[in-house]
């Protein structure tokens, strides 16, 4: 019998004030394999062995859109599952930023087809879902520390 593994990733959501209200960095995804052609977080990875979520949340945002020295604010962890049998499960840790340094910018052009600023309240579609999710809670003023996503009650 193999071990139960849950993989943990971090997600960075760069927050501005703009003419419609609050707006948010997301990009396009491309060439990964998973939700292509949705907006997504503008940074986001799988927390590395030894590595906390927040160190993450800060090599993601470097890595994959050039800004440092981010004012990241915690939102929400989220236990997500997409199967029924809950093999496949994941822990999210979302953020926010509302300071950092640098201009946004592609990286990673292979895996993100554009980067754009959206008003929380007229996001792009589609959106991959769980994030979805976290941008209406932020929106809305409704995050808890600790949230789930795809999981069926009996």
């Amino acid at each position: 019998m193999s071990r139960f593994v849950v993989v943990p990733a971090s997600y960075v959501f760069l927050l501005r004030e703009g003419d419609a209200g609050t707006e948010v960095l997301l990009q396009r995804r491309q060439n990964t394999g998973y939700m292509d052609d949705h907006w997504a977080a503008a940074a986001a990875g799988h927390v590395e062995r030894g590595e906390t979520a927040y160190d993450a949340a800060h090599r993601e945002a470097l890595e994959e859109i050039d800004v440092s020295d981010l004012d990241l604010a915690f939102v929400t962890s989220m236990q997500r599952t997409r199967h029924a049998d809950a093999i496949d499960e994941r822990v999210d840790f979302f953020f926010t930023a509302r300071s950092w340094s640098g201009d946004p910018r592609i990286v990673e052009p292979e895996k993100c087809a554009e980067l754009r600023w959206c008003a929380l309240t007229d996001l792009p579609t589609p959106v991959v879902p769980h994030e979805a999710s976290v941008l209406e809670a932020i929106r809305s003023g409704t995050t808890t520390a600790y949230s789930t996503f795809g999981f069926t009650t009996p």
